[in-house]
C-alpha cells in the first residue's frame, strides 16, 4: 500500500488527471458515434465499440501499473528485443500479408485486429532515446567522428518506416518520419552532422523516389494520390472530397452549441466509420465548437505537460522519450486535424483519446506511462544533466 501512495505521489498529477479524463469522454463519446455503424452496418450492439475500447483501456491501465515500477534502467534489453520483434512481424506483413483497408499492416487473430505499426512509434521513440543517452558525450565531442552512431540513428529511425510506406501506410509512415526528425534536430549530434545528414538523406530520398518510379512506374498508388485531391472536398466530392465534404457538413450543423449528443445526422452512413479518423466531426456536430474547442486545449495541455516534464527530466534518455512522446501526440492532432478542416491530406490517423482503435490507444497509454515513469525518476533523482 505505501508503494501505490508513493508512485501516486510521484506522478505528473495535471497530466494523470486531464488524460483519464480525455479517455473517459473519448470512450463515451465512441456510443453515440459509433451507434448508427454498429446497428445498421454490423448487426451489433450500439455498445459494440464501447465495450472492446473499454477492454482496452483496461489493458492499458494494467500495462500502465507494470510501467510505473519499471525502471528506465531495463529499457535497453526490453526495447532491443521489441524493435527486433516488431522489425521481423512488418517485414513478415510485406511479404506475405494481405491489404486490410488499403495497406497491408494488419494482424488478425482470433477475431481481434491490430496494427503492429502503431506500437513501432513507442519502441523507435524509446530506441532512439537511448542510443541518445548512451552515446551522448560522444555525440557532443567534436574532435570525432560519428558516422556509425548517425547510421545506427537512421538505421532505428527510419527503416521501419520505410517499410510501412511499402505496406501503402502513407499516414503513420508521415507521422514517424516526424516523430523521428523532432528527435533528430533535437539530439545531441553537432548542427554540422545534422545538416550534412539531412542533405544525404534529401539525395538518397529523391535516388528512392526515381528508382520507384522506372522499376514500378509510380511512387503513390492511386488510391493514395486521391486523397491529395483534398483542396476544396465539396468541389471534388466524386473524386476523393466525399468524407472530408460530410465533415464540413457535420462540423457547420453543430454550430457553436451542438445540435444535442445523439442528435448527429452525419453518422447516418454519411461518414464512413465516423467513431475513428472523422470522430471530432461529430462531436463538433453533437457538441458543438465550443466544446470541441475546450477539448482541444485539454489535449495541447497534454502534449504541452510532455513538455514540461521532458525538460525538468533527471536523465537524457528521459529527456528523449518525452520530447519524442510529445511529438507522437501532436502529430496525430495536427494530421487527424489536418485531414478533417482540408489543409492537408486525409489519410484515416486516429484523434488521441477520442479515436476508437485498440492498437493506437494500447500505444498512446503505454507512451503516457513511460512518461510517467521517467516523471517518477526525476522526483527521486538528482538532475544529471
Amino acid at each position: 500500500m505505501k508503494g501505490i501512495k508513493n508512485t501516486y505521489r510521484d506522478l505528473d498529477k495535471p497530466l494523470l488527471f486531464i488524460t483519464i479524463g480525455l479517455f473517459i469522454f473519448g470512450l463515451f463519446n465512441i456510443v453515440t458515434a459509433s451507434s448508427n455503424e454498429a446497428v445498421e452496418r454490423y448487426g451489433v450492439s450500439i455498445y459494440y465499440y464501447f465495450s472492446r475500447q473499454l477492454f482496452i483501456l483496461f489493458i492499458g491501465f494494467i500495462a500502465s501499473l507494470i510501467i510505473f515500477k519499471l525502471n528506465t534502467k531495463t529499457y535497453k534489453p526490453l526495447f532491443t528485443v521489441a524493435f527486433l520483434v516488431i522489425s521481423a512481424i512488418l517485414f513478415y506483413l510485406l511479404l506475405y500479408g494481405s491489404f486490410n483497408r488499403g495497406a497491408k499492416n494488419w494482424v488478425s487473430i482470433g477475431g481481434f485486429s491490430f496494427q503492429p505499426s502503431e506500437f513501432a512509434k513507442p519502441i523507435i521513440i524509446v530506441c532512439l532515446s537511448l542510443i541518445f543517452d548512451s552515446f551522448y558525450k560522444i555525440f557532443r565531442n567534436k574532435n570525432k567522428k560519428h558516422y556509425n552512431l548517425i547510421a545506427l540513428v537512421l538505421f532505428v529511425g527510419l527503416m521501419l518506416p520505410a517499410i510501412i510506406f511499402l505496406q501503402k501506410d502513407l499516414g503513420t509512415m508521415f507521422i514517424m518520419i516526424c516523430i523521428f526528425l523532432v528527435m533528430f534536430f533535437g539530439s545531441p549530434i553537432l548542427r554540422v552532422e545534422k545538416v550534412k545528414t539531412i542533405g544525404l538523406l534529401a539525395v538518397l530520398g529523391l535516388i528512392a523516389v526515381l528508382m520507384m518510379q522506372v522499376i514500378t512506374g509510380h511512387v503513390l498508388s492511386n488510391a493514395q494520390l486521391a486523397r491529395f485531391n483534398f483542396f476544396s472536398p465539396c468541389s471534388n466530392y466524386e473524386t476523393g472530397g466525399y468524407q472530408t465534404c460530410n465533415g464540413f457538413i457535420a462540423i457547420n450543423n453543430g454550430g457553436l452549441l451542438g445540435s444535442g449528443i445523439g442528435n448527429s445526422k452525419q453518422k447516418y452512413s454519411y461518414i464512413p466509420e465516423p467513431h475513428t479518423d472523422m470522430v471530432f466531426s461529430i462531436i463538433a456536430e453533437e457538441q458543438g465548437f465550443i466544446k470541441g474547442s475546450i477539448i482541444l486545449i485539454f489535449m495541447f495541455y497534454v502534449v504541452y505537460r510532455i513538455l514540461k516534464i521532458s525538460a525538468n527530466a533527471s536523465t537524457i534518455k528521459g529527456k528523449y522519450i518525452c520530447l519524442g512522446v510529445a511529438s507522437y501526440i501532436f502529430m496525430h492532432m495536427l494530421v487527424n486535424l489536418g485531414g478533417i478542416l482540408a489543409i492537408m491530406p486525409l489519410t484515416g490517423v486516429p484523434l488521441p483519446f477520442l479515436s476508437y482503435g485498440g492498437s493506437f490507444t494500447l500505444s498512446l497509454i503505454v507512451s503516457l506511462a513511460i512518461v510517467q515513469r521517467v516523471n517518477i525518476e526525476t522526483r527521486n533523482q538528482k538532475i544529471k544533466v
